[in-house]
């Protein structure tokens, strides 16, 4: 098995939680030494889309969710072992749901949004 990143691996742990800050400071950690790996710029942003969604950001979270899903793009059906066929499904639904306005609501309505998809990544 290919051995990856610490970090790639306790990724998988924290989103399967969903701890989205946390999710992106690890992808954020490995994607600095290799900045033109545009697959982990795309998770990383799936991330922080998902962040911003869960405090009522929802501007960020359509913005950071469309780049996202543009940056792995070049990498499907699969990257690094993960099912890029079901992240980018996944951003799709999130992308229809995510509210087109306002930009953003205050954080104690933020239980009124529309509760995303559930997504378990896993390591093939």
């Amino acid at each position: 098995m290919k051995g990856y990143p610490e970090e790639y691996y306790r990724f998988f742990i924290h989103f399967n939680e969903g701890d989205f800050y946390t999710c992106h400071d690890l992808l954020e950690e490995i994607w600095m030494t290799d900045k033109s790996n545009v697959f982990l710029k795309g998770l990383l942003q799936m991330c922080v889309a998902l962040y911003h969604y869960s405090y009522g950001n929802l501007k960020g979270a359509r913005s950071m969710m469309l780049a996202g899903r543009q940056y792995i793009q070049p990498y499907r059906p699969r990257c690094w072992g993960l099912d890029l066929e079901l992240v980018h499904s996944f951003m799709e639904n999130c992308l229809l749901i995510i509210p087109q306005v306002p930009d953003s609501i205050p954080y104690e309505k933020t239980d009124k949004l529309p509760e995303l998809p559930l997504l378990f990544l896993y390591l093939e």
